[in-house]
């Protein structure tokens, strides 16, 4: 069958790209998925991220995202770095070590549209790499790359869950992958009882605005002496997918955009203290910690520092 043909080619060019995982799912409306969100936005989970209330029909119905949406294709890319901050530094979130993901996958993404047209011809397809309102968890679940963890982030066992998910949504049908039904998270409760800000609740759900990486990225405002400290995260936070045991499974990531700056790894408070805005946006234009800016990082060490 030609679904079958467009799958497996699919499937192909994607692991050419260094993709590690590539599912897909029937494009559909997430009813379940819709009730939950709108239950975590009631309970105000989402804090001054303003922008999760936007789209919300379409963050729950990619068939309103794309035109004739018949597929949804789940794209995963480990970031797992060989290279860890040295003991005693400030610390930054293992996604941030390299070069943007948000560039790196974006033109992935629209070299395996252009691959997959030169093939098939021509088809309606947009690729997304959470900076648009798909709920990309959700259909890598469904196109059978893991489970939901309890906290919150997607979690296989080849792997763990130090990796990136890309959603490209097209208009072609396909053959779909099963759903991943199991849990592997069993009675551990590590993440929960580890997260420095208690941010992590019960029944897999998460107060994204007492998460360390919600006060140090999404956060705008002043950050106050009433709010529990935490041990020197300056940008994002590990703390649940470190003692994660699913991570042990974790292996270095083999694309060359993520290698680890330098100043990243080795930068202690003084040159951190030292650094000027100039410098900053010098070293970090590529960086996802651009998106905190030069004041936000300030902010951050001058926090962890009191």
């Amino acid at each position: 069958m030609i679904e079958g043909h467009y799958t497996q080619l699919i499937k192909k060019e994607a692991s050419k790209l260094g993709f590690q995982y590539c599912g897909i799912a029937k494009a559909e409306k997430l009813c379940e998925d819709a009730k939950r969100l709108e239950i975590w936005l009631q309970k105000n989970h989402h804090g001054g991220m303003s922008y999760m209330e936007n789209h919300f029909d379409k963050r729950v119905d990619p068939r309103l995202l794309v035109d004739g949406a018949k597929s949804v294709i789940t794209l995963l890319l480990n970031y797992f770095p060989l290279e860890k901050q040295q003991d005693g530094l400030p610390k930054i979130s293992t996604y941030a070590y390299g070069k943007d993901y948000h560039i790196v996958i974006k033109e992935k993404l629209n070299c395996l549209l252009v691959r997959l047209k030169d093939q098939i011809g021509d088809f309606n397809g947009r690729g997304f790499i959470d900076s648009a309102p798909v709920l990309e968890r959700s259909w890598a679940v469904r196109s059978g790359a893991g489970w939901i963890g309890k906290n919150g982030n997607l979690i296989t066992k080849q792997q763990g869950s130090f990796f990136f998910i890309a959603t490209l949504i097209i208009d072609l049908e396909l053959e779909y992958d099963q759903p991943y039904l199991q849990d592997y998270c069993g009675s551990c409760t590590r993440c929960i009882e580890s997260c420095p800000t208690q941010a992590i609740l019960p029944n897999k759900e998460v107060n994204g605005s007492l998460c360390i990486s919600y006060f140090t990225i999404e956060l705008k405002d002043a950050l106050i002496s009433h709010e529990k400290k935490w041990a020197d995260w300056i940008f994002g936070c590990d703390v649940c997918q470190d003692v994660c045991p699913w991570n042990r499974f974790s292996k270095a990531t083999t694309e060359l955009e993520f290698k680890p700056l330098n100043e990243i790894l080795n930068y202690r408070e003084c040159d951190w203290d030292e650094i000027t805005e100039e410098t900053f946006k010098k070293v970090f234009k590529e960086s996802p910690m651009k998106r905190t800016k030069f004041a936000g990082m300030k902010r951050n060490l001058k926090f962890i520092q009191s």
